[in-house]
C-alpha cells in the first residue's frame, strides 16, 4: 500500500481524506482500524448519505441487462424517492432507466457503498441491488435524459468483457452473484 491512515484518532476528518486521495497519484491507501463498523459510523456522520435501489436484472435467456452512461458499463439504478420502499424504488429505477417491465423482483443481492462529489458536498449513497427477472427478451429502451446511452442483454460468458469499463462495485454486486 502507498500510504496507511489510522482511524483511531478522535479528530480523523474523512472530507479532507477524501480530497487528498482524489488529488494524489498513488492509487492504494488503507485505513485501519480495530472498530469498523465504529469507524463507519464515524464517517457516515460526516457525509450526506442518499438511499439508492437498483437490479441485476436477468432475462429469459438468462442474459444480463447491462447499461453504459458516463462513459462505463453499469447496472441500472437510482435514488429512493421519499416515503418510498427501497424495494420499490429498486423496480422503478430499472423499469425508467431501461424501458422494461419488471416480472419479478426477488431477494436483495448485497448493498454497496461509494462516495462522491456533488455541488461541493461528499455524498455517501447507499444502494440496495435486488435480484429481478423480466418475462422473455424485451427490448431495451435507454432513458437518454438519464445519460444512459446504451441498454443491453449480456451473456454470462460475455461479463467479463463488460468489467473492463465498469466501476468496483459494480463488480462487487457480480461477485455477490457469483458472476466473476
Amino acid at each position: 500500500m502507498d500510504k496507511i491512515q489510522q482511524l483511531e484518532a478522535e479528530n480523523f476528518d474523512f472530507e479532507t481524506f477524501y480530497r487528498n486521495l482524489r488529488n494524489s497519484k498513488k492509487k492504494n491507501y488503507l485505513l485501519l482500524t480495530k472498530n469498523p463498523d465504529t469507524a463507519f459510523k464515524k464517517i457516515r456522520k460526516q457525509l450526506v448519505v442518499i438511499k439508492a435501489a437498483g437490479g441485476l436484472v436477468v432475462n429469459a435467456k438468462d442474459e444480463f441487462l447491462f447499461i453504459f452512461r458516463n462513459k462505463k458499463w453499469d447496472l441500472p439504478k437510482g435514488k429512493v424517492d421519499k416515503g418510498e420502499k427501497v424495494k420499490d424504488a429498486a423496480v422503478r429505477e430499472v423499469e425508467e432507466e431501461c424501458g422494461v417491465k419488471i416480472e419479478k423482483r426477488k431477494e436483495r443481492v448485497c448493498k454497496t457503498y461509494h462516495v462522491y462529489e456533488m455541488n461541493g458536498e461528499l455524498i455517501l449513497k447507499r444502494t440496495s441491488w435486488y435480484h429481478m427477472t423480466v418475462k422473455g427478451n424485451p427490448k431495451l429502451v435507454p432513458q437518454v435524459e438519464e445519460g444512459i446511452t446504451e441498454a443491453v442483454w449480456v451473456a454470462p460468458q460475455e461479463i467479463k468483457a463488460k468489467i473492463k469499463n465498469t466501476y468496483a462495485l459494480i463488480t462487487d454486486v457480480l461477485k455477490a452473484e457469483g458472476l466473476i
